[in-house]
This record gives structure tokens, C-alpha cells and sequence, in this order.
């Protein structure tokens, strides 16, 4: 099949990842990466190490700046776990990038069709990408390890059971959720080495009495792990995301964009925002005060759109917080019955402006851009990648050549090699601090 369009996941989760390198929560994962033996498989900006230390750290970076993609309906994260596994192991094993690309493909499947089998009670509880994402991982490290259907029903057994990523992490200014990713990063790529030593797992992992969705998917949905099987991949149905926020926060930020030529900020008396359910419960937070919370903040997001247009990594700082206060105390943001009845499967929002004559103004959108019936333009993505990498000193060009080149015929070792593997913490990072201030109430997808 095409590889082209799956070929841009890498990519964009290469601009998040590079960027996330460079952070202070990146630091750490690099400080861990460089205390473990080295190996074929390049760290970014960290050198070279075994396979399972760079999915690690790798698998931890594409989350940091909530750039990376999306799923709706499964609610979570594919790129920051299948992508790195994936080209660790493929690294590894001198893969072409063919079989790289295959492999991406089939995590990307594994990982949304199971996590959209989970239902709505499982992610109240549970962060998604940490719970399925062993899942996507395997199937990619299966699929480059040739493992028979025999062994990779053992190793997504094997997945399964290790399974964990409770939500405390969205009540407290902390760095879990990176953890989470690296850990389902390395755990499917370790489930799928052992299943091809041998090593037996449970086959009812998902279904049985004392399996996922009995322990953790009270709501399960059983049937979309198989539905539709002619389907197109649902790599195709993953969402890129154009703004350094919580996707949540995405389409009232298109709608903020939208308005900005009806009039200008000092003519805006009231604002609101009209989104689902859980938009309000993760991104409803009026006063931020660090940037993981403002990158949750439906206010601090749209006072952005409005008053500087298309958001970039440094509003997001606590440094840049007051030039948006007067803005964002002129936002409310309410649940909108219309838009909670069509999520997960659109993620939808309206922003109507009151003027100070008395004059109203409104835009809908019914789906984010980046999703897929508003997709992101190819050259919008190339740009993000190209902002993400500038923000960590790394120039964008040898890796844009060189992730496109996979659909070429270029092997993965081709693209590893052009990996940066150092690199100073950039300015857009200054202002990051995950433990200061009052715990914020939640953080989510």
C-alpha cells in the first residue's frame, strides 16, 4: 500500500521529540540514556545505545511539548511509542525503511484499535497511550521481527499484563505522563524479543475473565477491536496537531484564529468558549501559572489566538502569562451538548466574541485542524517539524531528506545516521517548571 502519508508520522514525531530533547524533563531522560550501554541505536541528542535504552528515552521525548499525534476516538497518543520502537529496533536490525514504515503501520493499527475498544470509563481512570501503547509497540517490533502469529499473540499477552498508567499524574505538575510513553515504548519492544526466545503470554489478554477489559475498561467496547477490517489503516484517522497545546484545547483555538479579523482585541468585552465535556474537565483552568498549564488552559489558548494569532512554544511561558491576562479574564468557557454528542469521534468548538457595542460574532468548528476531514497541509507539517527542530539548535533539512527518503527505498540506519546527538537546552525552555505553584486539577490527552 501507500507509505507516503505514513511516512510523515516519523517526521512530525521527530520535530516533537528533537524539541522535547532539548527540555528540562528531555535532560533527564538523556542523563538516565547516557548511564546505560551503548549500542547501534541513536538517543536524541544523547548518542548511541541498545535498543531498548533509545525506545526508552526516545519514546519519552515526542510527548513533552503535547505536539504530538492523536487518535480521537481511541483518545491517545500512536507516534511517541510506535515510532520509536519501531526505529530503534529497525536500527538495529539494518531494516529497510520499507519494512520500517510497514512496521509503524501496524503498531499504529494495534495500538488505536484496542485503545478504541476501551471505552469512556477506562480514560477517566487511565491514560490511554500508557495502557495500549505496549500494544502499538509490539506489533511494530513484531512486524520487524517477522515473529508468527503464534508468537506475537504471546508477546501482546505479554503487553497486556503489564499494562498500568493511572491518571494521578493530571492532578499534580509533574513529568509521569513521559514516563508513561517511554515505558510502553520499551515494554512492547521487550514483549516482542522475548516471544521470539520463546517466552509464552496470556492469548485472552484483553478478553478473559481476569483480563484488560475486565480489570480496567468497565465500559469496554469489545467489538472495535475487529471492527470494520477492510477499512482503510487507521493511521490514516490519526490526527496531526499544529498548536503547542492540549489537543482539547485545538478547535476553540481554530475558532480564536477565526475571529481575529472581526475585530480587535481592545474591542472584545466578553468572550466564550462552547466545547464538550472533556474539554472543560481538562482545560477549563482560567489563571495558569506554569507551562504544562497553560498549554491545558482553554482561556490561555484562545486569549493567544486572538490577541498574537497562531500560538508558538514561547506563549506558552510564564514569562509571556501577563501580556495575556487581561484577555483571558474575558473568558468563560461552558460544555455545549452538541459537541459532547459527537466526541470522541469529532472534537469540536464554537468562540463567540461580544464586542463593546453590544455586537456579537461566533465560529463553529466542528472538527480541529490537523484531524481528518480538516487535515493539516503537508507543507504546514513540514513547517512544524522545521520549528520544533530550530527551537533545539538541529537543522531540519537532512531529516526532513532523509524521513521522506524511507518511502525511497533508504533504510532506517540511513535516517539514524543523520540524527543530531547533541544540542544545548533551548530559551523556548527557560520558563519550564513542573513543580512550582499549586497542583493543577488535571492534564490529559
Amino acid at each position: 500500500g501507500d507509505r507516503t502519508r505514513p511516512a510523515l508520522h516519523p517526521l512530525d514525531w521527530l520535530g516533537c521529540a528533537l524539541a522535547g530533547a532539548a527540555s528540562e524533563t528531555g535532560a533527564i531522560f538523556r542523563t538516565h540514556a547516557a548511564q546505560q550501554p551503548r549500542g547501534a541505536a541513536r538517543v536524541l541528542l544523547a548518542g548511541q545505545h541498545t535498543a531498548q535504552t533509545t525506545a526508552f528515552a526516545n519514546g519519552a521525548f515526542g510527548n513533552v511539548l503535547e505536539m504530538d499525534d492523536v487518535h480521537r476516538e481511541a483518545i491517545l497518543h500512536p507516534g511517541p511509542v510506535v515510532v520509536p520502537a519501531a526505529l530503534a529496533l529497525a536500527t538495529e536490525l539494518d531494516s529497510t525503511g520499507a519494512a520500517l514504515l510497514d512496521a509503524i503501520i501496524r503498531g499504529y493499527e494495534a495500538e488505536i484499535r484496542i485503545g478504541r475498544a476501551m471505552g469512556p470509563a477506562h480514560y477517566r481512570q487511565f491514560h490511554p497511550t500508557a495502557t495500549c501503547g505496549p500494544f502499538g509497540a509490539v506489533a511494530a517490533a513484531a512486524s520487524l521481527l517477522s515473529l508468527t502469529a503464534g508468537q506475537t499473540t504471546h508477546a501482546l499477552g505479554n503487553a497486556g499484563t503489564q499494562a498500568g498508567g493511572v491518571w494521578q499524574c493530571r492532578a499534580e505538575p509533574v513529568m509521569t505522563k513521559q514516563l508513561h510513553t517511554a515505558r510502553a515504548a520499551a515494554q512492547g519492544l521487550e514483549a516482542a524479543q522475548l516471544a521470539a526466545l520463546g517466552l509464552s503470554g496470556p492469548r485472552y489478554i484483553l478478553e478473559g475473565p481476569l483480563g484488560i477489559f475486565a480489570g480496567l475498561a468497565p465500559d469496554a467496547r469489545p467489538d472495535r477491536v475487529l471492527a470494520d477490517p477492510d477499512a482503510p489503516w487507521l493511521i490514516h484517522a490519526t490526527s496531526f496537531k499544529p498548536w503547542p497545546a492540549c489537543r482539547h484545547c485545538h478547535p476553540a483555538i481554530d475558532a480564536a484564529l477565526a475571529l481575529r479579523d472581526r475585530a480587535p482585541p481592545d474591542a472584545v468585552a466578553t468572550i466564550e468558549v462552547a466545547s464538550y465535556a472533556d474539554a472543560l474537565t481538562f482545560c477549563d483552568r482560567a489563571e495558569p501559572r506554569t507551562t504544562l498549564e497553560a498549554r491545558f488552559s482553554l482561556q490561555h489558548a484562545v486569549a493567544v489566538a486572538l490577541a498574537e494569532g497562531k500560538p508558538a512554544l514561547h506563549h506558552f511561558d510564564p514569562v509571556a502569562f501577563p501580556r495575556f491576562a487581561a484577555l483571558r479574564a474575558r473568558i468563560t468557557a461552558r460544555e455545549e451538548a452538541r459537541f459532547t454528542a459527537a466526541y470522541p469521534a469529532r472534537f469540536g468548538a464554537a468562540v463567540t466574541i461580544t464586542l463593546h457595542d453590544g455586537m456579537t460574532h461566533t465560529v463553529n468548528i466542528p472538527d480541529a485542524l490537523g484531524d481528518p476531514e480538516n487535515p493539516l497541509p503537508e507543507a504546514d507539517l513540514l513547517a512544524k517539524a522545521r520549528m520544533l527542530m530550530a527551537s533545539a539548535g538541529v537543522d531540519a533539512e537532512p531529516l526532513i531528506i532523509a524521513s521522506l527518503a524511507l518511502t525511497e527505498g533508504a533504510s532506517a540506519r540511513h535516517l539514524n545516521a543523520v540524527l543530531p546527538h547533541a544540542a544545548s537546552p533551548s530559551p523556548a525552555f527557560a520558563g519550564e517548571d513542573r513543580d512550582g505553584g499549586q497542583p493543577p486539577e488535571t492534564f490529559a490527552a
